[in-house]
């Protein structure tokens, strides 16, 4: 009884350190306070008001989606080619390759940024929507490949011959074989790479055009003129509605990947 006590006081501690800081900048997104730590007896959805009304927060809103949402498909799409040409590959070409991916994870950020940025300008892209683009790519990309690779090891890997057996040609096979028995590890990694690049800064101050904002940008130049940008107090309401919109992607891809784990057993048993 003391044991089980003590790991849910555990869990519960672990879960208000991670989440009690996003869950007070919701409560002061509704609080007509300008400065957090300083409550306001108003209560109120101005802030909300002033997010949707500021035509600069705005357009980074859709700066940081539109890129979040290109770099993350073309990552899902590589990495997706990426995994499985690494699963058939022999073993000694797919133990190179997998160590070249993870390369992106563990390095440094900032390294991956400045050598992304140097390769762009001798390319003559300079720092352009085109370099900035890459470099979320590069950053997203192999957790895509992370995210895919379990889900091939996990399918039965005769089912890709008995395809190509039964008169489909490879495409076929891909498609309508091995791409829906991956589909849970794709969704997951495109949900990361997502995250990743409305995240990311360090690669996006160093290979961003100069009048290009994301949100991150935006944020910490908003802060960095000592917070006296009038947009930073609706700052908190576009970090809550960014917080419920990920918990809701979650969910949503918890539900769809319990789905799919039943749908298999179940034809399993049979």
């Amino acid at each position: 009884m003391v044991k089980k006590i003590f790991q849910r006081g555990y869990i519960w501690l672990v879960l208000a350190f991670l989440y009690a800081p996003i869950l007070l900048l919701a409560v002061y997104s509704f609080n007509n306070s300008q400065v957090i730590g300083q409550w306001s007896d108003e209560w109120t959805v101005d802030l909300y008001k002033q997010l949707f009304a500021s035509g600069e927060l705005m357009t980074t809103v859709a700066n940081t989606l539109i890129l979040a949402f290109v770099s993350s498909i073309i990552s899902t799409v590589l990495g997706t080619m990426g995994a499985i040409g690494m699963f058939y590959s022999k073993k000694r070409t797919r133990n190179a390759l997998n160590t070249v991916t993870q390369i992106p994870v563990i390095n440094a950020e900032i390294v991956t940024a400045i050598s992304t940025a140097l390769v762009c300008t001798m390319f003559a892209f300079g720092r352009t929507y085109v370099s900035l683009l890459i470099g979320h790519v590069i950053l997203t990309f192999p957790f895509v490949v992370l995210n895919v690779t379990p889900k091939l090891k996990q399918m039965d890997s005769n089912l890709y011959e008995a395809a190509l057996d039964l008169g489909a040609t490879p495409t076929q096979a891909l498609f309508k074989v091995v791409i829906p028995q991956i589909l849970p590890g794709i969704f997951s990694g495109f949900l990361i790479a997502i995250t990743l690049s409305l995240d990311d800064y360090i690669i996006t101050t160093f290979t961003k055009p100069s009048t290009f904002n994301t949100i991150s940008t935006f944020v910490f130049d908003a802060y960095a003129k000592g917070g006296r940008s009038a947009d930073v107090p609706a700052l908190r309401a576009l970090s809550t509605i960014i917080f419920a919109v990920i918990i809701i992607m979650v969910i949503v891809k918890n539900i769809v990947s319990n789905k799919q784990d039943l749908k298999t057993k179940g034809e399993k048993r049979r």
